[in-house]
């Protein structure tokens, strides 16, 4: 496998599902899934065309109740491009003779390209070249270039080229029972000898969408308009040998987009103002050089491979056009419609890496966050608490999406879900707008929009704390921490768990937080802050002792998930892997046979442990001192193994979080599970998951376990802090990074030794800090470092 290409060789029906996922092309503003375009929605093809932040609210009615459900809505498909011998069927690699198949992915062109050759009959084979581009230059452009060439007697083909507004939101199985039609007044039409047009609505959020389609090819085009499609038709006559080029080019607009009026008018003008397609080719080639030139980076071997694969889709889902964009981080990116598109907490895994590359694509996604302040404001009032309650899901308004009832594929049945009592989704948000602060240095943000969601989010930890005598501390009571398998205690007739470690302790890290940057805020500035939302001195000072007094509990010297998880079953972990292949997903195991995971120690993906993630050792042990706990290196470390041995790692950030915590510690086992974190969307880990959409968090995570994990990076206090730790797998890398204006930073870590370069310009020097030393490098000079054994 080529650093720069990714290859599928053959055609596989069962594997098109995951293709198309990892073969999406997108730009920050919309994207495309790598579905054949001469392939309709069926149970092998799904294509899928989705803009960022474009949902729609639908109700269903599942098992006797109503349901209300809002997702990314899948808009008209502008694939489509079928060809067949005059008079014969439509050829497609499932109703076709393939002798051959294969994708590239070129990683460094946004390109994808496929070549397969159909036996037409004994004498005649048919070979079709395709490249597609989603633009990264022109945000609202996308072209497809199909070659035909005949090899055996001269054949007539027809061509057929169309937009589809008939689709639906039908990509993830166990959501087909659920209303998907979000597409309602589509209407199609024709402008001069080559140009069609389709639009249409969303059906509730009333966004309008808009797409033109351009047939570029040297013989007559004719356009007719069938049903929700805008058809444009061609014949070619083939002559042995001789290649027939087709462009098709497609311009997209919603009424989402800024500084337009009109959608249609918009793309029609768009389109037909686009240049031919090796045009078009070399300003999106540029456009990528430009991205690669500011995300390098330099891992050997597979491992590379595969991370250059996964900064590719985070690329596409977040690139510099997202910074115009009023969207978040969605979970599974724009490649499907796992999850419905919303926004969730995954994005604690996303802006760390992106702060040191992009920091204006950080900013715009902690702005969404802002915007929807107001709205978490009222979900913390809806249940009688001051501040900020953000929502588990998020999708347009910033109102909870989570689902109250979910399908458990296993037992066919419908069961109860409160994930939205996941409250720590909050202190992800905290966490976020800190560390984008500490790497950008924008402390007009952390000033303004920062402060404001610090000091709500805060002021929702110390109301939602309650005083129990019995303890001497305070508590948190009824939240689900990120296991997600535990929502209840065993036979209790209420949802949520007391006490979750993680919660608390982040919980604990926000307000000390929040009233350090209180504190340091121009004078002027605190107190129109504190003028506009009512704060003084006595919440400060109950901010202060919360932080204090949260309760951790511990059972046998070891952190607990929550109260009372070390009294719980312990589970036959061995009779459970012989009897099933897979027990990722152990909670839908066990609810099929009749028993709940509640009963049992055993977790889904990283708790506790997500501390060990989100803070480095040193911060880890002051955040528990300062609750007045013990937390010194043997503990942390017997709370390692304990979860380890009680985890199905039924989510792809599992193994992330497992590998980074363990190459923190330096431990054997920690190869292992980065492998797994860098294997679960190309191995599709997770069984199927990968071809509703890949998981963005695990991606971008991958990245940062490079940047963060391994060399121990943090920004804080003005300067560069690094503690590289020796991953013997993983010897030699190097990546370049944007710090406080610092365009072009490269670090490299090669056989025991630490290179960073500076490029020229006026800014300060770089302060570096490691664990036994200060270094200062100047503007345009390097530093080697040798690291301590």
């Amino acid at each position: 496998m080529a650093a720069w290409t990714w290859k599928y060789d053959g055609y596989e029906p069962a594997d098109e599902r995951l293709r198309e996922s990892l073969c999406t092309l997108g730009n920050g503003c919309f994207a495309t899934r790598g579905t054949l375009p001469e392939c309709d929605a069926d149970e092998v093809h799904y294509p899928g065309t989705y803009a960022a932040g474009c949902y729609n609210r639908l109700t269903s009615v599942v098992a006797g109740r109503r349901v209300e459900n809002e997702d990314m809505v899948n808009l008209p498909n502008w694939l489509p491009l079928r060809f067949r011998p005059a008079g014969g069927e439509w050829l497609t690699p499932d109703t076709a003779r393939v002798t051959e198949h294969r994708q590239v992915l070129h990683l460094d062109s946004g390109l994808l390209e496929r070549v397969t050759r159909y036996g037409l009959d004994a004498e005649r084979t048919l070979t079709v070249r395709q490249e597609r581009l989603v633009h990264m230059a022109d945000p609202h452009l996308a072209a497809l270039r199909t070659a035909f060439t005949v090899e055996g007697p001269e054949t007539e083909l027809e061509v057929e080229a169309s937009l589809d507004g008939g689709v639906v939101n039908a990509g993830v199985p166990r959501y087909r029972g659920l209303e998907g039609r979000h597409l309602t007044h589509v209407h199609t039409g024709a402008v001069g000898q080559d140009t069609v047009w389709l639009r249409c609505r969303t059906r509730t959020s009333d966004i309008r969408v808009a797409m033109a389609a351009r047939l570029t090819c040297d013989a007559p085009v004719t356009d007719a308009h069938e049903g929700a499609r805008a058809v444009q038709r061609l014949r070619l006559l083939l002559e042995s040998g001789r290649t027939r080029t087709v462009d098709k080019t497609v311009a997209l607009h919603t009424s989402r987009d800024p500084a337009i009026s009109d959608p249609l008018q918009t793309a029609v003008d768009r389109v037909s103002a686009a240049p031919a397609y090796e045009e078009l080719l070399e300003s999106h080639l540029t456009a990528w050089d430009q991205l690669w030139r500011r995300a390098e980076i330099d891992v050997p071997g597979e491992p590379g491979a595969i991370l250059r694969l996964h900064l590719f889709h985070v690329l596409q889902t977040l690139s510099p056009h997202t910074a115009d964009l009023d969207v978040g981080v969605p979970a599974r990116g724009l490649h499907g419609e796992a999850y419905r598109g919303h926004v969730f907490w995954d994005e604690v895994f996303v802006l760390p890496y992106l702060n040191l590359h992009f920091p204006e694509v950080s900013r715009a996604l902690l702005r969404y966050r802002h915007r929807r302040l107001d709205r978490a404001c009222a979900a913390a009032r809806a249940i009688g608490r001051r501040g900020a309650l953000y929502p588990w899901q998020s999708g347009s308004d910033g109102r909870e999406e989570t689902q109250r009832l979910h399908l458990n594929p296993r037992s066919g049945r419908w069961l109860p879900d409160h994930t939205h009592l996941q409250h720590h989704v909050g202190s992800a948000i905290a966490y976020n707008v800190w560390q984008y602060c500490e790497a950008s240095g924008d402390t007009e943000f952390l000033h303004t929009k920062g402060a404001e969601m610090l000091l709500q989010i805060a002021r929702f930890w110390a109301d939602s704390a309650t005083w129990d005598e019995h303890l001497g501390r305070h508590r948190i009571l009824g939240v689900v921490g990120p296991d997600e398998y535990h929502e209840a205690y065993p036979g209790a007739k209420t949802p949520g768990l007391d006490d979750n470690a993680y919660t608390n302790v982040a919980a604990a890290w926000v307000l000390a937080r929040t009233l350090a940057v209180l504190r340091g805020l121009p004078e002027p500035r605190r107190c129109e802050l504190f003028e506009r939302t009512g704060l003084d001195g006595g919440e400060l000072e109950r901010w202060e002792a919360v932080s204090r007094s949260l309760h951790v509990p511990f059972h046998r010297g070891i952190v607990s998930q929550f109260e009372g998880y070390g009294d719980l079953e312990e589970l036959d972990w061995d009779g459970y892997r012989k009897r099933y292949d897979d027990i990722r997903r152990l909670d839908r195991i066990l609810e099929a046979e009749g028993d709940s995971v509640n009963r049992y120690q055993a977790s889904k993906q990283a708790d506790v442990l997500m501390l060990g993630y989100l803070f480095s050792p040193a911060e880890l042990r002051s955040l528990f001192e300062r609750l007045g706990c013990a937390l010194d290196e043997d503990g942390w470390r017997h709370t390692v193994d304990y979860y380890l041995a009680r985890t199905s790692h039924g989510s792809t950030l599992s193994g992330l979080v497992h590998g980074w915590v363990l190459a923190r510690a330096g431990r054997s086992e920690a190869w292992t599970f980065c492998l797994e974190a860098l294997r679960g969307d190309v191995a599709d880990l997770q069984g199927g998951t990968t071809g509703e959409g890949v998981h963005l968090g695990a991606m971008a995570g991958s990245l940062d376990l490079v940047q963060r994990g391994l060399t121990g990076l943090e920004t804080r206090e003005g300067a560069l802090w690094l503690d590289p730790v020796p991953l013997p797998e993983l010897s030699s890398y190097g990546f370049s990074l944007r710090y406080q204006g610092h365009w072009g930073v490269r670090l490299r870590v090669k056989h025991g030794r630490l290179e960073i370069s500076v490029p020229p310009s006026d800014r300060l020097p770089i302060d570096v800090r490691l664990p036994d030393r200060a270094v200062s490098v100047q503007p345009g000079r390097s530093s080697t470092l040798l690291l301590a054994e």
